[in-house]
């Protein structure tokens, strides 16, 4: 029987009414009713305990996912912002998705067009520098006759008035003939540097060993001066013209610049992960640092040489430009100078 009631019961009723049978069918029937009761209250407090939890279980989870979507929110207003436009009062507007749309639409095809002139561009540019190639040859072939005829005039006049010509017009014509080589010298090299990075030449590998050795073979090298090379140099896949002219222009340079008694000339090479970096080193009259860039300028001369074009060095840069090298040199005044380059392995 529920305490509280047993309690009630023995403060205001006897045993004998408390125990006759009339009575006892009450207090069961009233019994029953607070066991029913404590039963509600007690599932009560219980389904209020779970769904207490269920709901901090669910109020977490709620916060979480909050979180999670006010990111999402944060880094969606970034991707817009960054698509903002400013209008000419700098007054940000904000873009829809429409507007951002018509925004890329109009991009790519201002894309499409401007690679469109592009191409135009270079086929033009192409077609400019095919006539321009095409006029230096014709120039060439018109400047070098007349020089040609000049040459051939003055040796006939010199055989056949051998007995007539005096020393000092014998010395006049020697100067009019060394004259003409260098207007001979000076076109071909304005020839070669207008077309040395627009012909189109075969790449296969050359043995720039074996084409170092036919180069200093060929070419006059006074007896006082030795060349030596000191690294087997290396084969590259590229084209022998350009490769010559490259490595001859610079030895060249350094046999002129040697005043010295005894002069040496050494060319090796240094490999590198991508490259192959040559070097020429000569013990002639070096270069000023003030002249370091200016020799590979076009027509430029460091000094009064009455045989020097200014196109040889020129023409060696714009070679390596060609393969994407880089050329570099270093000089000490009265102790020699060292070219460096590189050309690419590949």
């Amino acid at each position: 029987m529920n305490s509280l009631l047993k309690r009630q019961l023995n403060k205001y009723l006897s045993k004998e009414e408390r125990e006759s049978e009339g009575m006892q069918n009450f207090l069961e029937a009233v019994n029953l009713s607070y066991l029913n009761y404590e039963d509600h209250i007690e599932m009560s407090q219980r389904a209020m305990k779970i769904s207490s939890d269920e709901l901090s279980e669910a109020n977490a989870k709620l916060r979480k996912e909050g979180k999670r979507q006010q990111k999402i929110i944060e880094n969606l207003n970034r991707m817009i912002s960054n698509l903002n436009l400013k209008s000419p009062g700098d007054n940000e507007k904000l873009l829809s998705v429409l507007e951002i749309s018509d925004f890329i639409e109009k991009q790519s095809k201002e894309i499409s067009r401007k690679n469109k002139q592009r191409a135009e561009l270079l086929k033009s540019l192409e077609q400019k520098n095919q006539v321009l190639s095409d006029y230096a040859h014709m120039v060439s072939h018109d400047l070098k006759s007349p020089l040609r005829s000049i040459d051939s005039l003055i040796n006939w006049i010199k055989e056949d008035n051998e007995e007539l010509i005096n020393e000092e017009c014998s010395v006049k014509f020697g100067m009019i003939l060394q004259n003409v080589e260098k207007m001979d010298s000076l076109i071909s090299g304005i020839l070669n540097y207008s077309t040395i990075d627009q012909a189109e030449f075969e790449n296969y590998e050359v043995d720039l060993h074996h084409l170092v050795s036919e180069i200093n073979q060929s070419l006059y090298i006074p007896s006082h001066i030795q060349i030596s090379i000191k690294e087997t140099l290396p084969a590259l896949l590229g084209d022998k013209f350009r490769l010559q002219q490259l490595f001859q222009n610079i030895i060249q340079n350094a046999i002129k610049s040697i005043d010295k008694e005894s002069g040496k000339i050494e060319i090796g090479v240094q490999e590198n992960k991508k490259e192959w970096e040559f070097y020429i080193r000569d013990n002639g009259k070096g270069i000023l640092l003030k002249h370091h860039q200016k020799i590979f300028q076009i027509f430029e001369k460091i000094e009064n040489d009455q045989t020097a074009t200014g196109i040889g060095l020129s023409i060696v840069k714009k070679i390596v430009d060609f393969y994407n090298g880089t050329i570099w040199l270093t000089s000490e005044e009265g102790k020699g100078t060292t070219f460096y380059f590189t050309l690419p392995k590949k």
